[in-house]
């Protein structure tokens, strides 16, 4: 593509991951990202000669692994287990090194407003040791939007000062949850975006996002469905002026497409392949 590279999550597919990547080649994506957070592509289940055959069995397809997925399931909150999270991450910053990928994406949890209370300190202390392990080996541990809106995650990442935690910057979630605008989310995270997903959805009902992220409980009797995610083109991301913005800072990386739900998610992927073509096509 002349601005943008297209990318797949291969556990989309749901299939083991050499069969992903041919889903992944088949639907005409660029590249792909998968999850190295558990299962068979965790960092302790790939030895450095299993990495070194799938990456060779990835480039005989000629693709591009525009990333890991290096989500462990819970925000960065509890400095105790903190020091098992980070060290986990380290492993996968590690493990992106190796199969020459530069990003791994991750959720860190819900980055709070105050910046004087203690869990804003434990997530930043936590996130600054990452972000010193990811610039020691060129990699970037990119967070990915939607728990607050840009405004408050690009006040916390310049605390770090550091490029090494960036942004993975997916524009449903910030639609689906807080109801942020995705083209000023590019604007704010200009200066840290390294990676996007490209999803779509709609918020059905404002929710808390600390509900929604696992922090606090819901209350009895649980809470309305807060968002539905949609094929690309149908939900609120108006991906024409989003795609727009992306070109106008000069983001080149990946349009990697994540497709969460639906009975047929090859069939899905593949259209929002054709879908980001000719929106891009349309740029011009």
């Amino acid at each position: 593509m002349k601005y943008f590279h297209i990318g797949a999550m291969a556990d989309s597919f749901r299939l083991p991951p050499k069969e992903a990547l041919l889903k992944v080649r088949e639907v005409g994506a660029e590249g792909y990202q998968i999850y190295a957070s558990n299962g068979s592509f965790a960092p302790d289940n790939l030895n450095k000669t299993q990495r070194s055959e799938f990456k060779k069995y990835s480039d005989s397809l000629g693709l591009t692994i525009s990333a890991l997925c290096g989500d462990l399931g819970r925000g960065f909150y509890n400095r105790e287990l903190n020091k098992v999270l980070v060290e986990k991450s380290k492993h996968i910053l590690q493990l992106a090194a190796d199969l020459d990928t530069h990003v791994v994406t991750t959720h860190i949890g819900v980055v709070p407003e105050n910046m004087n209370g203690e869990r804003f300190e434990i997530m930043h202390d936590a996130c600054l040791e990452l972000a010193k392990a990811a610039d020691d080996i060129g990699v970037k541990f990119a967070v990915e939007t939607g728990p607050e809106t840009s405004a408050t995650l690009k006040r916390f990442l310049d605390t770090l000062n550091s490029r090494g935690v960036s942004v993975n910057l997916d524009p449903a979630n910030l639609v689906m949850v807080t109801g942020d605008d995705p083209v000023k989310a590019v604007y704010n995270l200009k200066d840290y975006i390294v990676h996007t997903h490209a999803k779509d959805g709609k918020m059905l009902t404002k929710g808390d996002p600390e509900i929604i992220y696992g922090l606090k409980p819901a209350p009895e009797g649980g809470i309305p469905a807060p968002f539905i995610e949609v094929p690309l083109g149908e939900g609120s991301v108006d991906f024409p002026k989003y795609l727009a913005a992306l070109k106008d800072i000069g983001f080149k990386g990946f349009l990697t497409i994540e497709r969460e739900v639906g009975e047929d998610p090859a069939k899905d992927i593949a259209m929002a392949v054709g879908f980001l073509r000719k929106t891009v096509e349309d740029l011009d």
